[in-house]
């Protein structure tokens, strides 16, 4: 099972700090993450997420595979092709893998102008070399899934004055 930490920040880049923190903290596999995503309010309060994977893209180039691979078949590659990506990038754009984006919108409508906030949903970590990679960072929990006792110690790195 995974769990849903919400970690928010009093400035627009501090976040996409966190996220590169932690994602080389996967490479050393001190963390699983399913998925992680940024949001940042700007000046105007237009909330705007950050994913790390564009479905979108994803979708079009493998529908532009298949697509192509088929037209190959009825002889006509091209306009296979062209069919494949245009299906496949409207199947990424509606498919949502991993946190809700409603949810994080919403969320991100309740923040101040020029912040932003990190949504990580964990499936596994070491947490004591976690939190070590984390504590040089200063932000605010929001919302977890975690435990008592496991919201709290995150709590005291990342919100110690």
């Amino acid at each position: 099972m995974s769990d849903l930490v919400v970690i928010g920040f009093d400035d627009d880049t501090t976040a996409f700090e966190m996220r590169a923190a932690l994602a080389k903290m996967q490479k050393e596999y001190l963390i699983k993450m399913e998925d992680v995503v940024v949001a940042t309010k700007d000046e105007k309060g237009k909330v705007k997420l950050h994913q790390v994977v564009n479905l979108t893209a994803t979708g079009a180039v493998g529908g532009g595979f298949w697509g192509m691979l088929i037209g190959m078949i009825f002889l006509n590659p091209l306009l296979g092709m062209a069919v494949g990506a245009g299906a496949g990038a409207l199947s990424g754009k509606f498919s949502d893998i991993g946190i809700d984006d409603k949810f994080m919108k919403e969320l991100g409508e309740t923040f101040k102008p020029n912040t932003s906030a990190l949504f990580v949903l964990v499936r596994k970590a070491t947490p004591d070399k976690v939190l070590e990679g984390l504590s040089q960072f200063k932000g605010k929990v929001l919302k977890t899934s975690l435990t008592a006792d496991e919201e709290d110690t995150l709590r005291a790195v990342l919100e110690k004055e």
